[in-house]
């Protein structure tokens, strides 16, 4: 991608689906932007107006435990003792102007082009549902192969983490 001051996998890995929205969380974004977590928070707080709960909420005290223990925080120290503001789409678009830098605007940018990524990713995937769930129903009850290949196209079609490899030797 054009421009790419960060590398894109490590913007993909701090967006959290939390509420049922894809957020980012206010010391990721703090982080990318080169500014401590609780400078962030200031401008945000002195331009509240600026966002509303589809822009920005704050995580409630079980979401915060929840995400420690989801992801492998040590603490709720890593969030500098209070709940951390998770940022959607249009909230970290807002930040841009809050923070009003050039190394801000640019993260931003790609962090843009990594929604859009996600939001046509997630679009084709639908589409590519229902045009089988279509071929399903033309096809019918057919047994024998054909059923294998739906099946194996379903099997195919689900997110898998990778499994995690075992360390160590393989004994025979």
């Amino acid at each position: 991608m054009p421009n790419e001051i960060v590398p894109n996998e490590i913007i993909e890995k701090k967006i959290y689906l939390i509420r049922n929205r894809k957020v980012m969380l206010d010391r990721d974004l703090a982080n990318l932007y080169g500014l401590e977590t609780r400078l962030l928070k200031r401008a945000v707080r002195r331009n509240l107006k600026r966002f509303p709960d589809d822009f920005m909420f704050t995580l409630s005290n079980e979401e915060t435990e929840l995400l420690v223990s989801q992801i492998g925080i040590p603490s709720r120290s890593y969030f500098g003792g209070a709940n951390p503001f998770a940022f959607t789409e249009y909230g970290i678009l807002m930040l841009s102007s809050v923070l009003n830098s050039d190394k801000a605007i640019e993260i931003n940018i790609q962090i843009m082009r990594i929604f859009a990524k996600l939001r046509e990713i997630m679009s084709t995937h639908k589409d590519l549902a229902a045009k089988l769930a279509y071929l399903e129903q033309k096809v019918g009850k057919h047994t024998g192969k054909i059923q294998e290949i739906f099946v194996a196209i379903h099997k195919l079609m689900k997110t898998h983490e990778k499994p995690i490899r075992k360390v160590g030797f393989i004994k025979d």
